[in-house]
């Protein structure tokens, strides 16, 4: 039949699109559901969430990947029909979280999870990611099947995590940590608003291979998929193309997008910028932008020790000398940017001097209202 206006939910098919969110929910939350109190964190990793009608959930969250195996997301579900009766989540985050509704199930499920190890002897449910510590990067594709990634995604936030595995497990913060990782400045994997972000950049515009784009292309998406109105229609040797105005790209790869005959991944020009500052929440200070603080690291696979050696500086700095609930963005507003490069050890450029105007005054950075 025809779509109802007046009866719209009638002979619907209910398999396209997601499933009602409502179908996964736990008993205990659904039978609580907008009616909790508040909530606590036990230790590192574990919360308790208190019910108005004095019901608990108790939450274990663990560190998961985004990329994931078949097999490891069947031993998660495995876990999860053992104690917490096949309820399972997984956050914005890419944490897992097992929830149990009696604190007797507590212990035997935090047992179970941290018993089971890879071959290699590493921990494979990592407890941690609450209150004042490091919880997981949030990252986009890289090299897996990303075509303008200008470092790899998956790569990156392993190398850095193993440093910070410790804080992970851990709240010795001032508040907590936010770090993101977008593998070109298109971030899809929301830099711009952690409070560390780790960006990756291109550096030199796109190679036009004149030869074969005529054939491959659409010549007008790809004058069109450009941002700054860099690339016009030309000829170049009596082949249809494009020409590149070098001052105007900003190497954002939206033309590789359009245009497979346009790459501009190149082994020096493309690397990792870093930025710091950046924040969601509303809580004491409105909420930021992240600002460039190193423009340019090497792209040093497997272990990107450039990148881990400027987000570790950061860190120590930032523990040693912020106060209590203070985000990262908060501390160096309070202490002034030229202090935070000298307590980071991080050099200041002119690379960094923020000269952008255009459409400075209308940017809603806030949920705060402007007059």
């Amino acid at each position: 039949m025809g779509y109802d206006a007046s009866n719209p939910m009638k002979d619907r098919i209910t398999d396209v699109g997601p499933r009602d969110y409502k179908e996964f929910l736990p008993p205990v939350i659904k039978r609580n559901f907008g009616k909790w109190l508040y909530h606590d964190i036990l230790e590192p990793g574990v919360l308790v969430h208190v019910a108005e009608s004095g019901e608990k959930v108790f939450t274990v969250r663990v560190g998961g990947a985004r990329i994931m195996s078949v097999s490891h997301i069947r031993e998660i579900c495995e876990i999860a029909d053992k104690h917490c009766d096949g309820y399972v989540r997984w956050t914005t985050r890419n944490n897992i979280e097992f929830m149990v509704d009696d604190e007797a199930k507590l212990k035997p499920l935090m047992e179970d999870l941290a018993k089971r190890k890879f071959a290699g002897g590493s921990v494979k449910f990592p407890r941690g990611g609450t209150g004042a510590g490091l919880t997981n990067i949030v990252h986009t594709q890289g090299w897996l099947h990303c075509h303008t990634a200008a470092i790899d995604a998956s790569g990156v936030v392993k190398a850095v995590m193993d440093e910070l595995y410790d804080d992970f497990e851990r709240m010795r913060y001032p508040a907590h940590v936010r770090i993101s990782l977008a593998c070109c400045l298109n971030m899809c994997g929301a830099v711009h608003c952690s409070d560390i972000a780790i960006l990756g950049v291109h550096r030199k515009p796109p190679m036009v291979d004149h030869e074969n784009l005529a054939n491959m292309c659409e010549i007008p998406l790809a004058v069109a998929a450009c941002p700054t109105g860099a690339i016009k229609a030309t000829t170049v040797n009596g082949k249809k193309t494009v020409a590149v105005n070098d001052e105007k790209c900003m190497y954002c790869g939206n033309c590789f997008t359009m245009c497979p005959s346009m790459p501009l991944a190149d082994p020096e020009g493309s690397g990792v910028a870093i930025l710091v500052g950046g924040k969601l929440s509303n809580r004491i200070s409105a909420p930021m932008f992240s600002k460039v603080v190193v423009p340019f690291l090497p792209n040093d696979p497997p272990r990107w020790t450039h990148t881990v050696e400027v987000i570790k500086k950061i860190l120590d700095a930032y523990v040693k000398d912020a106060k209590k609930y203070e985000r990262l963005g908060d501390w160096a507003a309070r202490i002034g940017w030229e202090r935070f490069f000298e307590k980071t050890g991080l050099p200041f450029t002119e690379h960094l001097i923020d000269d952008y105007r255009f459409a400075y005054t209308t940017w809603r950075t806030s949920t705060q209202f402007k007059f």
